[in-house]
């Protein structure tokens, strides 16, 4: 039994535990490894000579790893720890890509080295199973897979975040001459806080080309736009992304292909989102935003469902699915389009357009025009199901709502309402400050709120149903 520091050596010895084990520290992924990346135990002679003489017989050997999570920072410098993952290990990893900044994906690769055909039981995430950056390594790493168990990160003292853990177990063979062993799923038992069985889940190891996130071409740009932060506010620090489409009408940005990120990283704006990490939208492209849009925000986030891989579909999408994503999107809390004059950014002063307005002035009450009525136009002729339609005449509802009184000036500027194109977030933002007020008459958001619920509701199951999530 090996671990990283001396002093838990010293307490396992104090505490007498695990008194029959061979215990010794070991840092395994930087001792005994020679600069060409081979194993040479004569370097630090820790490694006890019983072990050394089962690995080189080829004795069968389980190894148990409860490796660390850590991984390196990545260039924005908001994930990981800066240079965390820098060991003799990494060195000699070659072609394995994001894996190789991942502890654990390390600890595996020495193991593969070390002992081709160990039996490898580890505790970890579900990253080397079904992320994105990890398919490099499932096509170098060979095993297969035993069985296994997921548990909530919760169960793990000091552990931040909703996710599963899993503990699974791994039947390897890393020889040269192997013949390579396809890891297309795996199904784990599921245990709760408590460790007690609450169900199963199947992990699905999918080509990266089939992600929902490569389902829409990149577009080329040609010119530059006000960076957002949000809704109306410039990013006045610094911005990752500037350029922009001179046909565009929003910007979808969408960070990551899963269900970790779908929640807080999904969001349309009426310029450039600061970050990136999205797509620009055209009339050509909007029915495809708006169903990547709504299927990342319709399924609510759990532990369990943390690491699921969104999907192009695997089924024909109807013109009724199409329009009920538009309006779902079109009245989502993420939505974030809207109209403002007189921001600043980079020593000039900018507007923002607002082409998300589904209905027009006189339909709503406006008292001056609205600058585009693109949406409206692209509305035409479109048959919207009765769910879509009760959500956009209960909307029509809140719209008239909003153009029937005029804001304090502190809503006003905090919200940028200095134009008649109001978007749907400045708008139920703005009612959702007058009823706070109590200055204004109430507006009831519960008839909307009942309609948006019953859209909600009908779409859910056909994400799954369609492909979008297996």
């Amino acid at each position: 039994m090996s671990t990283l520091d001396q002093a838990d050596v010293d307490v396992m010895r104090a505490t007498r535990t695990c008194v029959a084990a061979t215990r010794f520290q070991y840092d395994y992924l930087n001792d005994d490894i020679t600069d060409e990346g081979s194993i040479d135990y004569t370097l630090t002679n820790k490694v006890p000579q019983g072990l050394r003489d089962a690995i080189a017989r080829g004795r069968k050997i389980l190894v148990l790893i409860n490796p660390p999570y850590a991984e390196a920072a990545n260039s924005q410098g908001n994930e990981g720890k800066t240079d965390v993952a820098k060991t003799k290990v990494r060195d000699f990893m070659g072609d394995y890509g994001f894996a190789s900044r991942e502890l654990f994906t390390q600890f595996i690769i020495r193991i593969s080295k070390e002992i081709p055909n160990a039996t490898i039981a580890i505790f970890s995430k579900l990253k080397y199973v079904n992320a994105p950056n990890f398919e490099k390594f499932r096509n170098n790493w060979n095993a297969e897979y035993v069985g296994g168990f997921v548990v909530h990160s919760k169960a793990f003292e000091g552990l931040k975040g909703n996710f599963p853990i899993g503990f699974l177990i791994w039947r390897t063979n890393n020889n040269t001459s192997a013949k390579k062993i396809a890891i297309t799923e795996i199904a784990t038992e599921v245990l709760d806080k408590k460790a007690l069985p609450i169900g199963e889940k199947q992990f699905y190891n999918i080509p990266n080309k089939n992600f929902l996130s490569l389902w829409i071409p990149r577009l080329k740009t040609n010119s530059t736009n006000i960076p957002l932060k949000n809704a109306v506010t410039p990013q006045n620090n610094h911005a990752k992304v500037t350029a922009w489409i001179d046909n565009a009408i929003a910007y979808m940005y969408c960070n990551s292909n899963d269900m970790q990120n779908a929640a807080q990283q999904t969001a349309i704006t009426s310029s450039v989102f600061s970050t990136g990490n999205g797509f620009y939208v055209t009339a050509d492209n909007l029915w495809q935003v708006t169903i990547i849009f709504s299927v990342r925000r319709l399924i609510k986030p759990t532990w369990l469902n943390d690491r699921d891989q969104f999907l192009q579909p695997t089924a024909p999408l109807t013109e009724e699915f199409k329009n009920d994503c538009l309006v779902w999107m079109l009245f989502s809390g993420s939505n974030l389009t809207a109209s403002a004059d007189g921001l600043e950014w980079n020593g000039r002063t900018w507007s923002i357009v607002n082409h998300f307005i589904p209905y027009t002035e006189a339909e709503v009450n406006a008292p001056g025009r609205f600058e585009s009525d693109f949406m409206v136009q692209y509305m035409a002729d479109k048959t919207f199901s009765p769910e879509a339609a009760n959500v956009l005449a209960e909307g029509k509802k809140l719209w008239q709502a909003y153009f029937a009184q005029t804001d304090v000036r502190a809503v006003r500027d905090e919200l940028k309402l200095n134009r008649p194109d109001v978007g749907w977030y400045q708008i139920r933002k703005a009612l959702q400050a007058r009823n706070a007020s109590g200055d204004f008459p109430p507006v009831n958001f519960k008839p909307f709120e009942t309609a948006y619920k019953e859209l909600t509701e009908k779409l859910q199951p056909m994400v799954y149903e369609l492909g979008f999530l297996k």
